[in-house]
């Protein structure tokens, strides 16, 4: 095979690599949802579009004054582990906000937070 070919075969097989080996993972689905109003959740869960790594991956969650509430660790579900989760105590009526850091299999790390409403 000559050089040329052989840079054109290379260059094919890096353009069909699945870009989502290469992808962060982002929340597809949050409960409770970003902006709803709810009785007071037992938990929070989001679900990742790809799986995390659990020694890296958190959430925690903060009432209006910025104090954490969320006492528990976080968990990444080892049979769905696009599942993360973390367990509540009684929340009194207010606004919450969910602070979450997912690290990828490829290592590479994305945050964000959103906020619920408790009546």
């Amino acid at each position: 095979m000559n050089m040329t070919r052989l840079v054109a075969a290379l260059a094919l097989s890096l353009m069909l690599t699945p870009l989502a080996a290469l992808a962060h993972v982002f929340p597809q689905k949050q409960e409770p949802g970003a902006g709803t109003t709810v009785e007071a959740p037992a938990k929070v869960t989001i679900t990742f579009d790809g799986p995390l790594e659990p020694a890296f991956s958190s959430l925690t969650v903060t009432d209006a004054t910025g104090k954490q509430v969320s006492t528990a660790k976080s968990t990444v579900d080892a049979q769905q582990p696009s599942v993360a989760s973390v367990a509540l105590p009684a929340l009194a009526p207010g606004k919450y906000t969910v602070h979450w850091v997912a690290v990828a299999s490829d290592g590479h790390r994305t945050h964000g937070d959103y906020s619920f409403n408790v009546k």
